[in-house]
């Protein structure tokens, strides 16, 4: 089953460059896996580092229309997981994870603040704005270079309306709301219907086929789909002796 929070649109483009992208270490596992990635027809969403089980790397993916199967999980991680090995841009054992961006995703494309208009998202700024750093309200689409938030603690008599550019933000993602899980149970319904209308009209002699069985390492949460591979060691470098 896909994730199918996202609908396709005019602002769906697969070369849409993110705006909002990682530092360090993360950085380099980006600059490995976004070109694979795109070579795949798939979207670069967030590369994470985090101490969990010693050492996961999670890469959060999705298709220009948003979508990311388990199977597309699978898929991504049989293609990246060798390339990585060879570029070696961890220096530790580590545990790779391959994800869809799940509901309360992140926010990384400009395309992605005008998608969500009229959802709660927050935001942390790499910068002071108006003498502060985080942020947190309704989307209410871009101007520019900038996404328009409706800020939900403005005091009383102060500018509930902020321009916030996007390339000067370190995070932004959804908040789960009822608004945010309902609109996403109605696209994925939208698109299930969607498929099996696709089947009737190309297999009408034939039976329906079973759904295959969820893959033996993915599984389905609120955070969208997951495929993870067993830690990995880093590949032995070679090396040549002085004489």
């Amino acid at each position: 089953m896909n994730d199918t929070l996202h609908e396709s649109g005019p602002a769906a483009d697969a070369n849409e460059p993110r705006l909002i992208a990682e530092t360090g270490v993360a950085a380099r596992v980006a600059a490995v896996v976004e070109p694979v990635l795109e070579g795949m027809g798939f979207r670069l969403v967030r590369v994470k580092i985090s101490a969990m089980a010693g050492c996961t790397v999670q890469i959060m993916a999705e298709r220009p229309d948003g979508s990311m199967s388990i199977e597309d999980c699978e898929e991504v991680s049989r293609a990246l997981s060798p390339v990585l090995d060879v570029a070696d841009p961890i220096d530790r054992a580590y545990r790779l994870e391959i994800s869809s961006p799940g509901i309360d995703r992140p926010l990384a494309r400009r395309s992605d603040f005008e998608r969500y208009a009229g959802h709660v998202a927050k935001i942390e700024m790499a910068m002071l704005v108006a003498g502060r750093k985080r942020f947190r309200g309704v989307l209410l689409g871009t101007e520019g270079e900038n996404a328009r938030l409706r800020r939900e603690e403005a005091a009383p008599g102060e500018e509930a309306d902020v321009l916030l550019r996007i390339q000067d933000m370190a995070e932004a993602r959804l908040v789960l709301t009822d608004a945010l899980i309902a609109e996403s149970l109605r696209r994925g319904k939208l698109a299930q219907r969607e498929l099996l209308a696709q089947d009737t009209d190309g297999n009408e002699d034939e039976d329906a086929a079973e759904p295959a069985p969820p893959a033996k390492n993915g599984r389905q949460t609120r955070n969208g789909n997951h495929h993870e591979r067993q830690p990995k060691k880093r590949p032995a470098r070679s090396t040549q002796e002085e004489t």
